[in-house]
């Protein structure tokens, strides 16, 4: 247990301070302990301010006796809890230790209503459907892709996945019995959503990816500043085979010569953005209707977002990135993916993805209660834009500084790339021109309208 002083200092979702104990509106904590027991647990301090300074309290024992009261009568069902009260430079505050919940979802009652809480961010919110869905899962021992759907196993097909497991484990799946052992068919015939999921028909809407490759290094309008896109709708086999190649089919590989032979150099190592896809696969809360995974590819970088907050609602940016808990919300997916060998059980798939670029330009992870991003860096683009950097400013770089010098008299792209004497239109753009207008060597004279045909390129 962390000491007060570095508490005070702490900011973290599952501490809470308050002046005092409020009892004639008990719900401005009372939901913040419901939000503890849904979660990852927490910690509610009493006698300390907002700004962190030490007030202390009196009736210490009469305060410990109503916070008492107030779980038992107004949180549902029975939560485990300590208080604890601690003496700090001669006064006394209180420590109410909640602790995460197996039966979930907790209840805040009041007047014949109920009310569930989770946490978002340092706030206790009420939990959404979807999530107050995945709670009551939870607290019944199951997983969204383990329940049964209304699909008989004798009404639809798996050729896709019996040919990719005969493929990568060079075994034939058993329709007798290995259906029924991997979880995705009940001892009924009828499939669970897992079953459904991996299927060849696969009617569940939420399946899909959406993927764009956008001009430049920022989202505009997909009419418009969209190079590709593609939506794809289907399995997961089909879904995880589908982005990844559009990764690859909408990057670079730059190269140069050993003494053995040629090292090629992706825009995206190719190990990083499998398990990003996997990751993005399995961990997905696929209980928001309406929602998809996104990839979204631009000029210096590669984001994945998947639908749905960390296991516990903890944001990722709150942990050590070394060292996330291995906790899985589609188990039975999971078991799949690795029986499949996209994966392995330990929880690696961060580890290897950080170890892809342990020379710099690090992936970010980021998430919410809405979402989990992971963002990859270009690697060729960051390594073009500081040597377009570098060879802008040297005086004795001619080919750069007589482009610069080119550029006085606003000229398009075609009249750049073609001073330049190179023929690829999207190695310049990416390579070359974009690395020169983010370090603001070269502006555009319609910035506003990227497509229009009297769009020209200057220096100053």
């Amino acid at each position: 247990m962390k000491s007060i002083d570095e508490i005070l200092l702490s900011e973290a979702t599952e501490i809470e301070f308050k002046e005092s104990l409020e009892i004639v509106k008990p719900k401005s904590w009372l939901k913040t302990v419901s939000a503890f027991a849904n979660g990852i647990g927490g910690y509610i301090y009493w006698g300390i301010s907002d700004s962190r300074v030490i007030l202390g309290l009196s009736n210490v024992q009469q305060t410990i006796e109503k916070i008492s009261e107030f779980i038992k009568t107004r949180i549902e069902p029975a939560i485990m809890f300590r208080i604890s009260p601690i003496a700090v430079d001669g006064k006394t505050v209180l420590r109410l230790e909640v602790k995460a919940g197996t039966s979930t979802p907790y209840y805040y009652i009041n007047e014949g209503s109920k009310m569930a809480y989770i946490r978002l961010g340092t706030e206790s919110v009420m939990a959404p459907s979807h999530i107050l869905n995945e709670l009551i899962l939870k607290g019944q021992k199951l997983s969204f892709d383990a329940m049964p759907s209304k699909i008989k196993y004798t009404d639809i097909s798996f050729t896709l996945f019996e040919a990719t497991f005969k493929q990568r484990t060079r075994n034939f799946i058993d329709k007798t019995s290995d259906y029924i052992s991997f979880g995705l068919v009940d001892d009924k015939g009828i499939l669970t959503n897992a079953g459904v999921l991996l299927s060849d028909q696969c009617p569940i809407m939420q399946s899909r990816i959406f993927c764009t490759r956008w001009n430049g290094t920022d989202k505009g309008s997909i009419f418009e500043d969209a190079v590709d896109d593609k939506e794809y709708k289907g399995n997961l086999i089909s879904l995880m085979d589908n982005g990844v190649s559009f990764v690859k089919n909408n990057s670079k590989v730059k190269w140069k010569k050993t003494l053995t032979g040629r090292d090629d150099m992706p825009d995206y190592p190719e190990r990083a953005v499998f398990e990003a896809m996997v990751n993005a696969l399995i961990h997905r809360d696929y209980m928001i209707i309406g929602s998809e995974i996104h990839i979204d590819m631009y000029d210096n970088r590669l984001e994945i977002t998947s639908p749905g907050s960390m296991i516990g609602g903890r944001k990722i940016q709150e942990v050590d990135i070394h060292h996330v808990p291995s906790l899985r919300r589609n188990p039975v997916i999971s078991d799949i993916f690795h029986r499949l060998k996209y994966m392995e059980r330990r929880g690696s798939g961060i580890k290897k993805i950080l170890k892809e670029y342990e020379e710099g330009n690090h992936p970010e992870f980021y998430s919410d209660q809405q979402c989990f991003i992971v963002t990859l860096k270009n690697k060729n683009y960051q390594q073009a834009t500081q040597q377009a950097t570098q060879q802008a400013t040297q005086q004795g770089e001619v080919k750069y500084q007589d482009l610069l010098e080119f550029c006085k008299i606003p000229k398009t792209r075609n009249e750049l790339q073609e001073f330049m004497g190179i023929k690829d239109r999207e190695y310049f753009r990416a390579y070359i021109l974009n690395p020169l207008i983010s370090e603001g060597f070269i502006k555009l004279t319609i910035p506003d309208k990227p497509k229009s045909p009297k769009q020209r390129y200057f220096s100053e």
